[in-house]
């Protein structure tokens, strides 16, 4: 059901947060705005969104009877009630994109169809800035067309890779959570440096940059974390006394705990 230039017709119910930020990728990846309809639960929200971009707003069975691709972003708790909606109005070729944490292949293909293609992907909030970090599964179902489709759209909201879909919850663990983990040390660097007489705003100022600056430095170095440490880390130096305190306090077991435990949890949202 592609427009007359070619390009995927792409529905978005949950046009929230992330999806928000999948229509800006959607834009970024080349698919005309006259392309990409959006359904809202509230008008007004409708009219913010399109005083952003010059996309469709239009009713649920419109949006999914139109589409090439249907974009879910919803709350994972209404996704009951939504499957049946959807399920009535789906052409058979449509491509179902799934953001939605914990929801398996499975259970969207047992309320679908189970020749419904589907994508099951899941992002991190750096997605907003086109920074994100995904890990996409697929159904048996989706073609060749449509995985290159959903990697140019993955591309435009920063890294994407394919991944089992065993290994999701572990993928959730890492990447899905990941940014939640950096935060909270950040939250701890600036308690700490206001501990040590700093102000907040300075204390900010400092632990931001010197984040940012250790992130695009790990990035573009092309060395590892492990070198990068050790290179900043003289021999009974301040530095080594700080991670000697890491280490004392296992931190290596620390996040692993945190991380396994965002997995399991995710492994309970899919049941």
């Amino acid at each position: 059901m592609a427009n007359q230039g070619g390009a995927m017709k792409v529905g978005i119910i949950g046009a929230g947060t992330m999806g928000e930020a999948f229509i800006a990728a959607l834009i970024r990846a080349g698919v005309p705005t006259s392309s990409i309809t959006a359904v809202v639960r509230r008008p007004e929200h409708g009219v913010e969104l399109l005083q952003k971009y010059p996309i469709t707003i239009a009713e649920m069975r419109v949006a999914i009877s139109t589409s090439d691709v249907l974009i879910l972003g919803v709350k994972p708790q209404g996704l009951s009630e939504l499957l049946p909606e959807i399920a009535k109005d789906l052409p058979a070729h449509t491509l179902v994109v799934s953001l939605l944490a914990g929801k398996t292949i499975a259970g969207l293909a047992a309320g679908l169809g189970a020749e419904t293609p589907i994508a099951r992907v899941m992002p991190n909030t750096p997605t907003l800035i086109g920074k994100g970090m995904a890990g996409y599964s697929l159904s048996q179902s989706v073609t060749a067309t449509q995985k290159e489709f959903i990697t140019k759209l993955l591309a435009a909201t920063g890294k994407a890779i394919e991944i089992p879909e065993e290994l999701q919850n572990a993928l959730t663990g890492t990447s899905g959570s990941g940014p939640a983990y950096f935060f909270r040390l950040v939250e701890a660097m600036v308690a700490g440096a206001e501990k040590l007489g700093l102000s907040h705003e300075d204390a900010n100022t400092l632990t931001i940059q010197t984040i940012v600056g250790a992130a695009a430095l790990l990035e573009t170095s092309g060395q590892s974390p492990t070198k990068l440490r050790e290179s900043v880390t003289s021999l009974k130096g301040a530095t080594a006394e700080a991670i000697a305190v890491f280490d004392e306090a296992n931190l290596d077991e620390i996040v692993a705990q945190a991380m396994a435990a965002s997995a399991r949890r995710a492994g309970e949202l899919a049941q």
